[in-house]
């Protein structure tokens, strides 16, 4: 693959046909981001994708918009009340499941964005929660007053 087992991510142990001197030349490596296995600050990440945004700091804001945004539908999609109750008990059914799909899918990509240990996509994925929450789940926009909030639909 590369010339190198054990830590692939690091590079720091040689393959065993250079340990033991039968390797005529070293092999090129590619150039492979550090995988971070703590928080860390800075624009040099890989965020969801196989080298997105890289080493462009505008490509790295816009990550941090996306992942901002996704946040903030999530909230939406979690708080929101699409299906009204009809005759077609079934096709509701199948439309809340295709809503909660969507909305689980969207929790994974935002937890898979935070795993990146990138300090500024956690706080772009929490501020996209809170704000999204303020929006549609707290009490500050809400069209009825004296409603109880259930707190026991606030998972994902």
């Amino acid at each position: 693959m590369d010339g190198m087992s054990g830590d692939h991510m690091h590079g720091m142990l040689p393959s065993p046909a250079a340990a033991n001197g039968t390797a005529a030349a070293p092999m090129p490596h590619r150039h492979r981001m550090m995988m971070h296995m703590t928080f860390f600050w800075g624009t040099r990440a890989e965020i969801l994708f196989s080298g997105w945004p890289g080493s462009d700091t505008g490509m790295y804001y816009v990550a941090l918009v996306f992942v901002f945004a996704l946040s903030i539908i999530l909230e939406w999609l979690s708080h929101c009340n699409m299906v009204k109750d009809g005759p077609n008990r079934l096709r509701s059914g199948l439309i809340q499941t295709l809503i909660h799909a969507i909305r689980i899918g969207l929790a994974y990509m935002v937890m898979l964005a935070v795993m990146s240990f990138n300090a500024g996509v956690f706080l772009v994925a929490v501020a996209g929660h809170a704000l999204g929450y303020f929006i549609f789940g707290s009490r500050a926009f809400k069209k009825t007053a004296g409603k109880t909030e259930d707190v026991s639909a606030m998972h994902y």
